[in-house]
């Protein structure tokens, strides 16, 4: 039997890739790669031949062979048994308690990159994900509240999704939302969300661009460090994002999905007085194949002083196995940097699964 040249070459890429070591990762090399970033090219054209980019600093592409070897090298380190163990705490009865709320803005953490905050009455839903899975991997918790309880508010709901990743944007979960929710979408994603989801009122933005949500509510879309890609659409033929939440007495900025880089910088100069910042934690091992896309918890420490907030609240741990550390392990990690950094405890804001935050605005 003839074996095709592309089953040859997946073979041998696997081959290699059991029989490698990791690839080096020089951790000092790369964040003067990010400190040598112009911050003018946050403002400089991000598509070309049909696909978007970042212009201040492209993708490192392996192709398949890259990921090969992240899924079949060794690991690069061995995690503890507390490391391996430690979960998010999950409280239960989330709607209930936010009913016998009928008053104020709040944000509460439903599980993964999934907040929902009420502002002036109206809620608003980070990256909704109630399945059980994003594609093929399994939750390890589960969601604090589920669609059909938020429909039970009577409120009028809001959706931001950060990108098309299948744990940020999930078709099923926005098709169980109201059939009145308005969904603020990225480049691209427009025509996504009304054909996967029934929901007509989609607004698709580009970077530092801003759109009057009414009730007192402005909606802008910001940049990110990632890139796109699930089954229905080609890599980066729609743009990924972070979005801040602005009335006259409170700012939320929502980081999506993102490596580290001076766009944080930018947007604390450009936004100042930001009240929370929700930022991920996650999927940041191996570093060698990680760092471009995800921030590790020094850097998320490091994004929430460039961008001057207030507040910060870590988000995207304790629900999917997306990284070689157990999903755990970056708010473990983050509490050893908040020491080594000397970074006031009480400005980071570790929620539990359920938790509610009683939104403090000036």
């Amino acid at each position: 039997m003839r074996v095709s040249a592309l089953a040859y070459g997946v073979c041998l890429s696997v081959l290699v890739a059991c029989t490698a070591n990791p690839p080096p990762f020089d951790e000092m090399q790369w964040r003067r790669d990010v400190e040598n970033q112009k911050q003018e090219m946050l403002y400089a054209p991000h598509m070309r031949d049909g696909r978007f980019f970042n212009p201040w600093m492209p993708i490192e592409r392996g192709g398949f062979g890259r990921f090969l070897s992240w899924k079949f090298t060794a690991e690069e380190r061995i995690y503890t048994e507390e490391e391996k163990s430690f979960m998010p705490i999950s409280v239960s009865n989330l709607a209930g308690r936010i009913r016998s709320m009928p008053e104020g803005d709040l944000i509460a953490w439903v599980g993964h990159s999934t907040f929902l905050i009420r502002i002036n009455g109206e809620y608003w839903l980070t990256d909704p994900m109630f399945s059980g899975r994003a594609l093929v991997i399994k939750r390890k918790t589960s969601p604090a509240v589920t669609a059909e309880e938020l429909k039970s508010f009577g409120a009028k709901v809001n959706v931001l999704v950060s990108h098309n990743h299948y744990d940020h944007f999930d078709k099923a979960s926005i098709r169980a939302l109201p059939y009145n929710t308005r969904v603020f979408v990225p480049l691209g994603l427009k025509s996504q969300v009304e054909d996967g989801t029934g929901k007509k009122s989609v607004t698709e933005m580009d970077w530092w661009e801003s759109a009057d949500a009414g009730n007192g509510v402005t909606v802008t879309c910001l940049p990110a460090q990632h890139w796109s890609r699930r089954i229905s659409q080609g890599i980066n033929k729609s743009l990924w994002a972070s979005f801040l939440i602005r009335t006259p007495k409170v700012s939320i900025y929502y980081g999506g999905d993102s490596g580290y880089f001076v766009g944080y910088r930018e947007i604390g100069r450009r936004f100042s007085g930001i009240d929370y910042a929700i930022l991920p934690v996650t999927a940041y091992h191996p570093r060698w194949f990680m760092h471009y896309s995800h921030v590790d918890a020094k850097e998320a420490l490091d994004a929430f002083e460039d961008l001057d907030a207030r507040y910060f609240i870590p988000a995207q741990w304790g629900t999917f196995p997306l990284g070689d550390e157990p999903v755990g392990f970056g708010v473990l990690d983050l509490k050893k940097q908040i020491i080594e950094k000397n970074i006031d405890p009480d400005k980071v804001i570790i929620m539990d699964i359920g938790g509610i935050v009683t939104v403090q605005g000036k």
